[in-house]
């Protein structure tokens, strides 16, 4: 694959750049501070902005010349940050109470109608991100061995994504992260993103690559394939870092 026509390298977060909720390993954060030096790069994750702090730029030797090429997309492109100087927010789509009273009562629906659910949770289960909802189904903090257990075929997530559908028509319902179902506005996902990327940094959508693991029906990933961006769909991080060193040595 010829890489050098591309401009931006955009990235889904958790299971492609790190395992779900955790940091960067050394060698990921090494191979980004690289990639950094020669193109732009964008993150858009189902994560909220504190998160992708945590997780990404903590991990990052600060310098304020690499730093200016990144692009944050939080909950899955229903905000933007950029640096200058500091991280600052570009723009942010917020749910009203009205809609975040119609997710919640889905919800409760859900609740009643699927079985399976776990009675112990780590943290609470559902997180309101402003942007967006995240139902994480062992909650926020449950240790990542017991969320890989869960749900490693995503039979369960799909039922309760099937579920919620019915109750949400005018929302955009998907499976993200290892047991997380993510809930924004109509029209607002890793696509619309895209989109915002190509009007905000005056890029064609030739000049764009989209790296994710979640590039399949229902997946928090798959919107990418409606903008005719190019794509990989990666297997691990192990997958994503060969990428990566393609990239810095094309």
């Amino acid at each position: 694959m010829n890489f050098t026509k591309y401009k931006i390298i955009v990235f889904d977060l958790d299971d492609t750049l790190a395992i779900s909720k955790q940091f960067l390993d050394e060698n990921m954060s090494s191979l980004l501070s690289e990639l950094l030096k020669i193109k732009k790069v964008a993150i858009i994750s189902g994560a909220g902005f504190n998160q992708i702090n945590d997780q990404v730029i903590s991990k990052l030797q600060f310098d304020e010349n690499i730093f200016k090429n990144l692009y944050l997309f939080p909950t899955s492109g229903g905000m933007m940050y950029s640096f200058n100087k500091d991280w600052t927010k570009v723009y942010e789509n917020i749910l009203n109470d009205e809609e975040k009273m119609k997710i919640k009562q889905a919800f409760e629906n859900m609740y009643q109608e699927i079985d399976f659910l776990p009675k112990i949770t780590y943290g609470e289960a559902l997180e309101d991100r402003n942007t967006q909802y995240t139902f994480s189904a062992l909650g926020q903090k449950a240790p990542i061995d017991l969320k890989k257990e869960w749900d490693s075929d995503m039979v369960k997530r799909i039922k309760i994504k099937e579920c919620l559908d019915k109750y949400l028509p005018e929302f955009e319902v998907k499976i993200g992260g290892t047991t997380s179902i993510d809930i924004n506005k109509k029209s607002i996902d890793k696509g619309y993103a895209i989109g915002r990327i190509e009007e905000l940094l005056n890029l064609k959508k030739e000049e764009i690559l989209f790296i994710g693991d979640a590039i399949f029906q229902g997946g928090n990933d798959y919107s990418i394939v409606k903008t005719s961006v190019s794509y990989i769909k990666v297997d691990n991080l192990e997958h994503t870092k060969d990428i990566i060193k393609n990239i810095i040595n094309n």
